[in-house]
């Protein structure tokens, strides 16, 4: 179709993605050697027009080597690795695909939320060791129901979450850059709104002024009776402040599907029962990981097209 149109490939992609890119272009595969990469750009740098991307790094240097990029296309909900400023400083369109992942998330997230507050995987646990059977007795846990719930970042996945607490009966709240056309409460902080909630549930996007962003002071906020749910990027939790938190009781426990040094979890992370630990599923359906592959490569075509 667009054989004429170079493509940079920097990530490993579906087959069914990979076969219908080298279709529809000319497909440059970005190695993983940096030495090579660098060799790569300089020589075929000027000719590429799109990049297919996942986790790869793409700074304004690397962009600079690109001069006709028109478009860059990600597998993925987050940005963080693409210098999205200096993309959109230079006219260049950047893709992603949030929207089509939310709802595999969301699931995960209110699983997540519903594991750490009535405890399903250490009674799962309690049964499988046999101490149910040998008279235990295990502790009861809170009713989600009960539990003010504060969602970070009210994008597509965090609408979803919303969506599925709502119909739980849950009293949501949320907190974000700015105040959207939505009937629930706004904070304008982390902390405010973790001073309201019982349950916080992290879905915003990594970018700078959210990096970090619950932290001590948010952790305070919650308290010795919150619950934390992270299902978007490890590194807006303060995994230092987080561990330090839980070793003095100052929250209830936490669910984790995402960590700051992917994938080394730390070992009081791991070994904390009050911890959930999932290893960064959120979109883990077959599904959902192909309809993404989809929109990626329909995203680059419908950009060309539209020439």
């Amino acid at each position: 179709m667009h054989k004429d149109i170079t493509i940079l490939q920097a990530a490993h992609l579906p087959e069914k993605t990979e076969r219908e890119l080298s279709e529809a272009f000319d497909i440059l595969h970005f190695p993983n050697d940096h030495d090579e990469g660098a060799r790569l750009l300089a020589e075929h740098g000027p000719k590429i027009r799109g990049i297919a991307v996942r986790h790869a790094h793409i700074d304004k240097e690397m962009l600079d080597m690109m001069p006709a990029l028109e478009i860059i296309s990600s597998y993925s909900a987050g940005l963080d690795g693409i210098d999205v400023e200096a993309a959109q400083a230079r006219g260049i369109a950047v893709h992603n695909t949030s929207k089509i992942l939310a709802e595999d998330v969301a699931d995960l997230a209110v699983a997540l939320a519903i594991s750490v507050t009535r405890g399903t995987v250490r009674g799962h646990d309690f049964v499988r060791d046999g101490n149910w059977e040998n008279g235990g007795t295990f502790p009861i846990g809170r009713s989600l129901r009960s539990l003010k719930t504060g969602i970070i970042g009210l994008g597509h996945i965090g609408s979803a979450v919303a969506k599925r607490l709502q119909a739980m009966g849950v009293t949501i709240a949320y907190q974000g850059p700015r105040k959207k056309p939505v009937d629930l409460a706004y904070f304008v902080t982390a902390v405010e709104l973790a001073q309201w909630a019982d349950l916080l549930i992290v879905t915003c996007p990594a970018m700078p002024e959210t990096i970090g962003l619950i932290d001590q002071q948010v952790l305070d906020a919650l308290g010795p009776d919150g619950f934390l749910v992270n299902i978007s990027r490890g590194t807006i939790v303060n995994e230092a402040a987080l561990i330090a938190t839980l070793a003095r009781n100052g929250i209830a426990g936490a669910g984790l599907d995402v960590f700051e040094k992917e994938p080394h979890v730390p070992e009081a992370l791991r070994n904390d029962p009050r911890i959930v630990l999932s290893p960064h599923m959120g979109s883990g359906t077959r599904e959902t990981r192909q309809q993404m592959g989809d929109r990626l490569v329909e995203a680059l075509i419908e950009h060309f097209a539209s020439q």
